[in-house]
């Protein structure tokens, strides 16, 4: 079972993402306070560490940094009450994958565990290719084919397009962030002033969805993604 550490200071809040994290089928170890947070990591090793930021003995941002230099490849999520931009850099900067200003809405916090624990595995295994045909709906993908057909009609797609739909229908129903289909699909190639992610998706919509404006099938995930249905 995977397993995610909770360091904060505050009781309610570690009892409320215990009951969170538990009722999705996460396993999870707690800390009370920034030094101990290093000590339970030591011992049990978690798959993901959510940290307060403001922590007693040791904050939220030296402890990522200490973490980080113990285990370079552990997702680290960071809970604050300060979401600044300012605030926001700092904790991205001291090695934090992920800021989550708080209150948070519980499901997108477990959209963004979830989010986090998948790149993890894309990173050390890379995405899944897929090697079947597969159909939703009147719409097949078919990769040895390279072919996308819409109720028999061959739809037009860019490689680009087509890998992004191809990765999306091998995770049937997995939120994709622009960061998971910049990492999976263009890697070192990816220039963030030439490519975005929303113009690309508009695009396949166009090419595949009967109401491109109301997707039956390449939804979008409000503030985190999209997932195909």
């Amino acid at each position: 079972m995977t397993k995610i550490l909770v360091a904060d200071d505050e009781a309610a809040l570690r009892g409320a993402l215990d009951i969170i994290l538990r009722k999705a089928g996460y396993d999870t170890c707690m800390a009370t306070e920034g030094a101990q947070a290093i000590e339970v990591f030591m011992q049990q090793r978690p798959d993901l560490v959510i940290l307060d930021v403001m922590m007693p003995r040791l904050s939220g941002i030296e402890v990522c940094e200490a973490l980080r230099a113990i285990s370079p490849e552990v997702p680290l999520l960071m809970l604050s009450a300060k979401g600044a931009v300012s605030d926001k850099t700092c904790g991205l900067r001291a090695g934090a994958d992920d800021y989550v200003v708080k209150p948070f809405d519980d499901e997108e916090l477990l959209l963004r565990v979830e989010a986090l624990l998948r790149r993890r595995g894309m990173v050390a295994d890379g995405p899944k290719k897929l090697t079947e045909p597969v159909t939703i709906g009147d719409l097949t993908i078919d990769p040895l084919r390279c072919e996308v057909t819409l109720g028999g009609n061959v739809v037009s797609l860019t490689p680009k397009e087509f890998q992004i739909l191809t990765l999306m229908a091998d995770n049937i129903g997995r939120v994709f962030t622009r960061d998971d289909l910049i990492e999976a699909i263009w890697g070192e190639e990816y220039e963030d002033s030439n490519i975005s992610i929303p113009v690309y998706i508009r695009r396949i919509r166009m090419k595949i969805e009967p109401d491109p404006s109301n997707p039956a099938h390449l939804k979008t995930v409000w503030r985190f993604g999209y997932r195909l249905e």
